[in-house]
């Protein structure tokens, strides 16, 4: 993508950063940004109400949820273009990670708009930081692919990553992408996060097929963390948390 110099007069967009369940985790920063923006652009405005409600703040909140994502586009460059500043939040954590906000981002810069992260909270992170697997080297893969064949496809081309593997999904999803997964990926240590930073947070921990047996009496809830040891880098980390 080529580079556009920020226009004069135009509004900057910050990309913020919010609590994955804790709401305490939201940072000084970005709590006066908000503060401060004209307009707020958010998946879903009834999980962003509780946020703004929380911290007593009053910006306007636009919805921008994919897959209607490009219906809202216009009227968010239009704002930043009239020198309003504007702010990009996910339901949580950092936006434009496994989540719409990567298309505004992108549009925004064409057009010459100032971009400005407020770091904070990252679902993935702070699994990663926390799995007892390697950090010095690691894939972040999102929502891997719905369907078995192209998640298989998927998982073999992985085969020889030495890197911790790393992936979102939805808690219900999780035992049948455990499936494939021992099945593709043999014995290696692996580590299911969920609930993070909530009540119940808690780290399971085992090999691929270990997990694989416990999540079979899990109910489930929300979405997961999914992170799996690289090629040869197993030594059986086990326990849950």
């Amino acid at each position: 993508m080529a580079e556009v110099a920020p226009r004069a007069g135009c509004g900057t967009l910050y990309v913020v950063a919010t609590p994955i369940g804790n709401l305490e985790d939201m940072t000084f920063r970005a709590v006066e940004i908000l503060r401060q923006v004209g307009a707020i652009a958010c998946e879903d405005t009834r999980q962003t109400l509780k946020l703004v409600t929380r911290y007593g703040l009053h910006a306007r909140l636009i919805s921008y949820y994919q897959p209607r994502e490009g219906q809202k586009i216009p009227l968010i460059l239009c704002l930043l273009g009239e020198g309003k500043d504007v702010a990009l939040v996910s339901d949580s954590g950092t936006p434009g990670i496994s989540d719409p906000g990567f298309r505004l981002i992108r549009e925004a810069l064409r057009a010459g708009v100032k971009i400005v992260p407020v770091p904070g909270p990252s679902a993935f992170v702070a699994a990663l930081c926390a799995s007892g697997l390697a950090t010095h080297r690691f894939v972040f893969l999102g929502f891997p692919p719905p369907k078995k064949e192209k998640l298989r496809r998927l998982l073999v081309s992985l085969g020889s990553e030495e890197g911790t593997l790393i992936f979102y999904l939805p808690a219900r999803k999780v035992g049948e992408f455990l499936s494939l997964a021992a099945e593709v990926l043999g014995h290696r240590d692996a580590v299911i996060a969920r609930e993070l930073t909530k009540i119940y947070e808690e780290f399971i921990r085992g090999t691929i097929a270990d997990l694989r047996d416990k999540v079979q009496s899990m109910k489930p809830r929300g979405e997961a963390v999914v992170l799996i040891a690289g090629a040869g880098k197993s030594k059986t980390v086990s326990g849950n948390v």
